[in-house]
């Protein structure tokens, strides 16, 4: 009896190996993909973090590492090095870098506005009621953005251009968001600034600036810019996107089921998912209703709209060409068809049904059946 005992303790006990090594190696077979975002704490980019917090990129079977950066420049250099796959940034960098000779592919388009507001301090609303007021002061306006190669630095360059304001009027001061535009503004370091929420609430709340240029809607961005502006995509190098198709599906999945979670959930419920120091500079209530007002600038299906990138391209062009940044000429060769693709929300969809009706279906590990 206690021969057979041991032999029992020994099977079981070999099964139970073999259990913990499948158990490690399934673990350790989940494929790692690197994001970094320029600013992850901006409701323009929640996807990121909400999708962690959700249990999304476990759930189709990626390890997604976050990196946060002040600004999508910098990210966008980091991803050309291959530090990391994956921007989460504004589509026209896609446009700028094809203009510069490299090939990246916006595989999932978040955003179909901005989500962008100029706002200037408070003690010059009696000197700048508009954009064109730029050119009447002297010395010109110091203008903050969040890096001198970002989407705010080229939307503002864009907004004076389209005002009639000499580029020669407009500086541009890095003044990042957060924390450090607001000590811009408190310092007067800037004049007038473009930011997103929760800065624009934190701003608006302390009284220390007002609302210039809206582009958080639809057809306030419209009016502001003179046509549609998809801003927040998905994007990395279109050689590693042709390598790992598998892992950007993975990626797209999880992105477009945050997507559905965004659409179905009320602005509360969606806040009570992200990490609290988010809105610790504005408070709950604040960012709630900031971003319950802002909703409809998500996208609903993560296609790319028709127009868009054309409509993008003449948008940055005119504050680029004016700087002497791009030329018509460059713009005139720029392949639009090729800077995104629709294909990877459109698989999306039937893997977003697949994981409904089989919660663990991607979770399994590299190489999980995708048929």
């Amino acid at each position: 009896m206690r021969k057979m005992n041991r032999q029992i303790a020994l099977v079981s006990a070999i099964a139970l190996c073999f259990t913990m090594a499948a158990g490690t190696a399934a673990k350790a077979a989940m494929p790692t993909v690197r994001i970094e975002v320029g600013g992850l704490s901006k409701q323009i980019y929640i996807h990121a973090m909400l999708a962690q917090q959700l249990g999304y990129y476990k759930k189709y079977g990626i390890n997604v590492v976050l990196t946060d950066e002040a600004a999508g420049a910098s990210a966008e250099d980091d991803m050309l090095t291959g530090s990391v796959d994956f921007v989460l940034g504004f589509y026209d960098h896609n446009i700028d870098l094809r203009i510069k000779g490299k090939n990246t592919v916006d595989v999932a388009t978040l955003l179909q506005s901005p989500g962008e507001v100029e706002l200037c301090r408070t003690d010059l609303k009696s000197n700048i009621t508009s954009v064109a007021d730029w050119a009447d002061q002297p010395g010109g306006v110091s203008l903050g953005v969040t890096g001198l190669g970002s989407s705010t630095n080229f939307l503002t360059l864009s907004l004076g251009a389209k005002a009639g304001v000499p580029q020669s009027a407009m500086h541009s001061f890095v003044a990042g968001a957060g924390t450090t535009f607001i000590a811009a503004m408190k310092n007067k370091a800037i004049d007038c600034g473009m930011t997103t929420e929760p800065t624009i609430s934190a701003v608006l709340d302390q009284g220390l600036g007002y609302v210039l240029v809206d582009m958080r809607y639809g057809d306030a961005t419209k009016a502001a810019l003179g046509g549609a502006y998809p801003a927040t995509c998905v994007y990395g190098r279109q050689d590693w996107i042709a390598a790992h198709p598998d892992l950007t599906q993975r990626l797209v999945d999880a992105m477009m089921d945050t997507t559905n979670f965004i659409q179905t959930h009320t602005a509360a419920e969606i806040a009570a998912k992200v990490p609290a120091d988010y809105y610790a500079g504005t408070g709950l209530a604040t960012y709630v209703k900031a971003l319950n007002d802002e909703k409809v600038m998500y996208s609903l299906d993560g296609k790319m709209q028709p127009g868009g990138p054309r409509s993008v391209m003449n948008i940055d062009g005119k504050g680029k060409v004016a700087s002497g940044n791009w030329t018509a000429d460059d713009m005139s060769k720029v392949n639009l068809q090729a800077t995104y693709t629709n294909s990877y929300v459109i698989t999306a969809r039937l893997d977003i049904a697949k994981a409904k009706r089989f919660p663990n279906y991607f979770s399994t590990g590299a190489g999980a059946p995708k048929g």
